[in-house]
Parts: structure tokens; sequence; C-alpha cells
């Protein structure tokens, strides 16, 4: 029977396996030793700031709070407030050929999209209106427009 063969590459990855296990050996040894790691110092409190600290915290600032009481995800559509359905403005812009424009409330500076979909009566820029907002993609949109 021969020989196993033994290569070059073959001791330089058996030399590297050997000085890993030492290297961690050594660091299992250094742990122990060192007494700076035992006991409160592994642990780390947060402070009512939201700070990181090596102290725990006062236990007279503690705050109980009834679970029940946390709500998670978003709110029933029933709970939320109804705003004033209808509105006037003027049509600041209006682009015929796109079917959309924008309305200029009356009360404040805010202006509301408006689609032609949207659009009861036919306006022009300048005409005084009614309408009604919704919640679009992209923020407040007019609907249900009429002439006033």
């Amino acid at each position: 029977m021969a020989r196993p063969q033994e290569t070059f590459n073959k001791k330089e990855q058996e030399k590297l396996r050997a000085k890993k296990r030492k290297e961690k050996q050594e660091k299992k040894e250094a742990r122990k030793s060192n007494p700076k790691l035992k006991g409160e110092d592994l642990y780390v409190y947060v402070d009512e700031n939201g700070h990181l600290t090596s102290t725990p915290p006062d236990p007279s600032k503690k705050i109980i709070v009834d679970a029940e009481s946390i709500e998670i995800g978003i709110p029933k559509k029933e709970d939320i407030e109804e705003v004033d359905t209808e509105r006037k403005g003027i049509v600041d812009f209006y682009d015929t050929s796109k079917g959309f424009g924008f309305i200029k409330e009356l009360d404040s500076d805010n202006k509301f999209f408006f689609h032609v979909k949207g659009l009861i009566d036919e306006v022009k820029e300048g005409n005084k209106v009614t309408y009604e907002l919704e919640k679009g993609l992209k923020g407040m949109n007019a609907v249900r427009v009429k002439k006033i």
C-alpha cells in the first residue's frame, strides 16, 4: 500500500488550523482571567431619555402603562372626526385639454386639485364653486364641484 501524499498546501492548512485553535484558547483564558467583565458590567440600561447607561433605572420613576389603552394600527373610520363637507372657492387654474385644475379656497389660501370626473357643472377659471374634499393619493382632492 502506498503512503498518503502530503502536499505543501495540506501542511500549510494544518498549520493555520493549529494557529487558530491556539489563538482561540488564549482568548478564552484571557476572558476567564479578566475580572472587569464579570458581574454588572455586562448589563446596559436605558434611562428615561432613551440613553444607554451602566446604572440601573430609579424604581420610583417607574410608569405603569395600561396595555389595553395602546392602539395599534389605523383608527376606525367612525372614530375620525368629519370635516365640514361643503366648501367654497374659486377656480384658480383649469386645463380643459388635460381635464384637471386647482381650486383656491375662499377662507384660506389652500389650493386643492380637482379632476374633470369630479365636476358636476362645467367650470372656467375665475368661477366661484362649492366642493367637497376627499383624501387622494397625493393629498386632498376636490370632488362634486358645482358652480355657484
